[in-house]
């Protein structure tokens, strides 16, 4: 599985490194697209969403906007494969802790992309979030290991 953005001609890691927000190969790589992904998978399987900063917290970080931003990149490369791979997105998982909602940047992109055109707060909006959960949760609860049959 690749990691590259679909916005970049570089990977997530290259980008973040550039900026400074990460160093390369670091302990809990905020880029590391695989690691990532499996943390956003164990929760799905649990049935539960992440905030930012509990995400942020599980790779040995502290939540910072920068951080945050950082890892919304990653969580955009993670549905990009996800989508090319038929799986349901994933960056649904992880929410504010103000509101257990997605934060901007995913309403600008998946909700639009399956055509929801309401606020982005308040029941309605809650609502479809729980929908789109659903699918991921479904997905993964159904889903085998890698390498069984």
């Amino acid at each position: 599985m690749t990691n590259t953005s679909p916005s970049f001609d570089r990977t997530v890691s290259e980008w973040l490194e550039a900026e400074g927000i990460v160093e390369p190969t670091s302990p809990g790589d905020i880029a590391d697209t695989a690691s990532v992904r499996e943390l956003l998978i164990a929760a799905a399987k649990d049935e539960r969403a992440v905030s930012y900063s509990e995400l942020l917290g599980m790779l040995g970080h502290r939540f910072t906007r920068p951080k945050m931003r950082a890892l919304c990149k990653t969580l955009d490369a993670i549905d990009a494969d996800g989508a090319a791979a038929g799986e349901p997105e994933l960056a649904v998982l992880v929410v504010r802790e103000s509101d257990r909602l997605p934060g901007q940047g995913w309403w600008v992109g998946v909700a639009q992309r399956h055509g929801y055109k309401g606020q982005w707060e308040g029941i309605p909006a809650a609502e479809f979030v729980e929908r789109i959960q659903h699918e991921a949760f479904d997905f993964w609860k159904k889903a085998k290991p890698p390498g069984s049959t």
